[in-house]
């Protein structure tokens, strides 16, 4: 198969999507079909630039970290993208992208799918704080359910995520494919050296959140936790890897409740050279997120053999099982923190989860195998495809 991948968003600009983007390709890859991308132009090339069309970008002043790609300019490339015999458009953002994905998929007469890669109902109002929350919310509602109807299929990161889009209306064909962890996610590591090169003691009981530092990840409420869990071991550590719009507002309040000695900021890792050594210099993961549609980072760290503590509501739950390689904590600081403590304060316990960790990543969660589901959903999609277009030429005759 030809597929033409279409998104808003792509590295250097660091998120879920842009990772799953890459894991899904390089398995596709390797499978044999031919995979290309349509994505901003950022002013900065990637490792992998032979496979993806830039298209030149302007900026969003409420959210700096991303572009907009120019809408006519990928247009002008009509003629380019024709020569090119896709089979199927892969869309993966709701903005331009989408748009532009629909317009090509009616231009080339190729079929359209769109993952749902984020839950924009806990979303659209962090970004938009001038609009009511309910009205944000049901905006956002609104918006999913013509965008997802409009296409000939969609994709969700988990059945949770799919629940919700079939409340919202959405009843155009769908499956639900996670994204799974490339083969480096398991690569080792070194944990102490980590420790070491950011001045932290290697047998102080070190807390971890990876992702994007957003408003929506509801990292504040680690910080709440850490408050309650200091009360039982002062010297704990809660490291923030990560960069995004939260990040003053989190600074701001670590001050406030004097968590100054608790908290690092170690800022955005680079995923092939140092982020499996922040996961491994980890004695446990915690993640509060409740706007997750997976939650890929929480896979990251078990497949490092780091337990996770962590909250499991809509993409989450999908994931987490009590005891394979994670606890699951309610939002309440006292409680979770609680939890944290059982594993900190209990080497033996702590082993055991980290080995459960690990196991339950391999067994579950490789790329080679979701990629192999997405491609039979594209060939089943296009089969069907030519059925209907076969049908109805009959009709007409």
């Amino acid at each position: 198969m030809k597929i033409l991948f279409i998104s808003d968003v792509y590295f250097p600009r660091v998120n879920g999507v842009s990772t799953s983007i890459r894991t899904f390709v390089g398995q596709l890859q390797e499978m044999g079909h031919t995979v290309h991308l349509i994505a901003p132009e950022y002013g900065v090339k990637t490792e992998d630039e032979a496979w993806i069309k830039r298209i030149p970008a302007r900026g969003i002043y409420f959210d700096p970290e991303d572009k907009l790609m120019k809408y006519g300019v990928a247009l002008d490339r009509l003629s380019e993208l024709r020569k090119e015999g896709y089979d199927l458009i892969h869309i993966h953002t709701p903005f331009v992208a989408h748009y532009l994905g629909l317009k090509l998929g009616h231009l080339l007469n190729v079929p359209c799918v769109e993952t749902y890669h984020t839950f924009f109902e806990d979303y659209l109002h962090h970004y938009l704080p001038w609009i009511p929350t309910g009205l944000a919310r049901s905006m956002a509602r609104g918006i999913s359910r013509r965008q997802c109807n409009a296409v000939n299929a969609i994709v969700a990161p988990s059945q949770p995520m799919l629940d919700v889009l079939r409340e919202y209306g959405v009843k155009v064909k769908a499956e639900v494919i996670p994204t799974g962890l490339q083969a480096h996610s398991f690569a080792p590591a070194d944990g102490d050296a980590f420790r070491t090169k950011h001045g932290i003691a290697l047998k102080r009981h070190v807390l971890l959140y990876v992702g994007r530092v957003a408003f929506e990840k509801n990292i504040s409420f680690l910080l709440d936790m850490v408050v309650e869990l200091r009360k039982q071991k002062p010297g704990v550590l809660l490291m923030i890897a990560g960069e995004g719009p939260a990040e003053a507002s989190l600074h701001k309040k670590a001050q406030e409740l004097q968590l100054q000695n608790n908290i690092k900021f170690i800022g955005y890792l680079d995923r092939n050279t140092e982020l499996n050594a922040c996961y491994k210099a980890a004695d446990v993961f915690v993640f509060s997120s409740k706007s997750e549609t997976q939650g890929l980072v929480l896979l990251e760290a078990m497949a490092q053999a780091v337990p996770v503590v962590a909250i499991a509501e809509l993409g989450t739950k999908s994931i987490l099982i009590e005891g394979e390689g994670a606890l699951i904590a309610p939002e309440d600081a006292t409680v979770f923190a609680d939890r944290v403590f059982s594993l900190i304060n209990d080497d033996s316990k702590r082993q055991q989860l980290s080995v459960a960790a690990k196991k339950y990543a391999e067994k579950r969660w490789t790329s080679r195998a979701q990629a192999e589901r997405m491609a039979q959903f594209y060939e089943q999609l296009l089969s069907q495809t030519g059925e209907t277009e076969t049908n109805t030429k009959l009709k007409i005759a």
